[in-house]
């Protein structure tokens, strides 16, 4: 997949494009990109119009919700789904101001897009005052076909990323996963931490994850994955109350590992929340209960 930073193409080939800022990449989105690529004709190629930053970073700084996704995850995501550019361009001030007419006239002229898929509420232009009848009506006196792609719902709800967050939030994985059509992952750098695990029997692994929303506190059964290997693990995600933590971190215990991997790449996936975080009485209380954890974890790790 090319991937550029601009509102320009060399106009070799007509471009069908979805427009849209796709955090998390749910099953929602998922049909936009497959309406997009259907809708190509022979020697069309397949784009992505999407934002680098959030809308809301530049319109309100500070309002922003914590993203489903990590700019790169999205990236991987749609080249996945078989797209072959996208246009990842920042959301500043030159991209505000366009009007709805602006914004068209760099989607025929500048991009040479000849077919766009959208989702049926998709807004454009300066103050959203663009919608897709207006799209339709302004481009359809230039040969471009607009799609506008039905909602997906999930218990009679429309799917959409503001409802997935909140299921992340509140820890609820499963319904959370069913919505988004694949596993949340969170990955990140293994960094040093106070090494208190291993006074404790149980050394973990203290992930640095940034960008990305984190599930609500608590320890959770999941699985780690490094160097193409899959673990049985137990995760913790929270201030580490016990010790009188302020700070939120993510750490991970390994079933079955014994390497050391600071500086390296680990991920995580498959979460399920087991409890909340809790002060106990003595260190050896927690260590009980985290035996008794360990057995949502109690399977032998697998390649």
């Amino acid at each position: 997949m090319r991937v550029t930073g601009a509102l320009r193409r060399e106009i070799d080939r007509p471009l069908s494009i979805a427009i849209g800022f796709f955090d998390g990449l749910h099953l929602g989105h998922q049909d936009i990109l497959r309406t997009t690529r259907r809708m190509r004709k022979p020697g069309w190629r397949s784009g992505v119009l999407s934002f680098s930053n959030h809308p809301l970073s530049y319109l309100r700084p500070g309002s922003e919700p914590a993203l489903l996704a990590t700019p790169q995850e999205r990236l991987d995501r749609f080249a996945s789904a078989g797209i072959e550019e996208c246009f990842f361009v920042p959301f500043d001030e030159r991209v505000a101001q366009l009007s709805p007419a602006e914004f068209l006239d760099v989607l025929t002229s500048a991009l040479g897009v000849r077919a766009v898929a959208v989702g049926e509420t998709f807004r454009f232009g300066h103050k959203r005052a663009g919608d897709v009848a207006l799209m339709r009506e302004r481009l359809s006196g230039e040969n471009v076909s607009v799609t506008a792609v039905p909602s997906v719902t999930f218990d009679g709800e429309r799917i959409s990323s503001t409802r997935i967050r909140a299921l992340v939030r509140d820890g609820d994985m499963e319904r959370a996963e069913a919505m988004l059509g694949y596993e949340y992952e969170l990955r990140g750098v293994v960094e040093i931490g106070a090494g208190r695990g291993h006074g404790l029997g149980f050394p973990t692994a203290n992930l640095r994850v940034s960008e990305k929303l984190l599930p609500r506190d608590g320890v959770y059964a999941g699985i780690a994955r490094y160097d193409g290997r899959d673990y049985a693990t137990l995760i913790s995600i929270g201030t580490n109350p016990q010790f009188g933590g302020s700070e939120r971190s993510v750490e991970a215990w390994l079933r079955d590992f014994r390497a050391s991997i600071y500086g390296r790449e680990l991920s995580l996936r498959a979460l399920r929340f087991l409890r909340e975080q809790s002060v106990f009485a003595s260190p050896e209380d927690l260590v009980a209960q985290m035996r008794r954890d360990l057995e949502a974890v109690a399977y032998p790790s697998f390649q």
